[in-house]
């Protein structure tokens, strides 16, 4: 476990400490410390049953915690509804895409957008698009089929479409879960290039399998095992770390059963 020093604390918008999850006597959270700066790209890894998800989840209020605390902007968010999160400023995505097929684009963002909206809004005119869809919708690069139905689209874009309308509610912080599985290569290009965008309005935490992903467009990693920080640092300093390596190389199977991934592969 890492200690979050006094430095790092004063710098956090999300700040974890001491958290931890548990599942029929089993401890998917074990402990947990985690910091993450205001305006940050923080990518986070590990072997699949490394806790990624559970933290997310925890973050959220989808997972109740046995013991710790999630400090979001400094002010306590457990204990609080997941609709209460939303408000704060944190939203998320999931890793199989969670948008209306049978609705347009446009009308996924917009609707996702009304919920921000102050009730006299809702009341504008037919055909008037708010300004703040249009951009949304122009930054993940789905402006040329907004009025396309959502079922229509490629794996790649319903994720830029989910991504899109978490934007439109405008959290401070998002939380990508594998946001380039399933993809192509070129949508796995286009979709670092839109995290790269986000996080300059915002700060985003990435979870991420594909390790060639995560080398071309990662700063700072954080590496999970068995529910806890196991280290964190650039690509350059996680790849040469030989915790790292006994982590994802060294074992066959970790507590979980789970078998490990490869640090220089992509997938799970």
């Amino acid at each position: 476990m890492t200690a979050i020093s006094d430095g790092e604390a004063a710098d956090a918008l999300l700040q974890v400490q001491g958290l931890q999850v548990v599942f029929d006597g089993f401890r998917a959270i074990d402990g947990l410390d985690f910091s993450v700066d205001r305006g940050e790209a923080r990518f986070l890894i590990g072997p699949n049953g490394a806790g990624k998800t559970t933290l997310v989840d925890a973050i959220t209020g989808l997972t109740r915690p046995e013991i710790g605390s999630v400090r979001f902007g400094g002010e306590e968010v457990l204990g609080k509804r997941e609709h209460e999160i939303v408000r704060l400023g944190i939203g998320r995505t999931f890793q199989t895409p969670s948008v209306f097929e049978e609705l347009s684009v446009l009308n996924n963002v917009d609707l996702a957008a009304s919920y921000r909206r102050p009730l006299r809004s809702l009341l504008r005119g037919p055909g008037k698009i708010d300004d703040r869809v249009v951009e949304v919708l122009e930054t993940v690069g789905l402006s040329s089929v907004m009025e396309q139905a959502a079922r229509t689209l490629s794996h790649g874009q319903k994720q830029w479409l989910e991504i899109g309308m978490v934007l439109v509610q405008e959290p401070q912080l998002l939380l990508l879960d594998e946001p380039v599985a399933g993809m192509t290569k070129e949508e796995r290009t286009a979709t670092g290039e839109l995290i790269q965008r986000i996080t300059e309005t915002r700060t985003v935490v990435v979870i991420e399998h594909d390790m060639d992903f995560v080398r071309r467009f990662a700063s700072r990693v954080t590496v999970m095992h068995e529910g806890s920080v196991l280290t964190e640092g650039t690509v350059a300093e996680i790849q040469d770390n030989p915790l790292v390596e006994e982590v994802y190389l060294g074992r066959p199977r970790d507590a979980r059963g789970a078998a490990p991934a490869a640090v220089g592969q992509g997938g799970q």
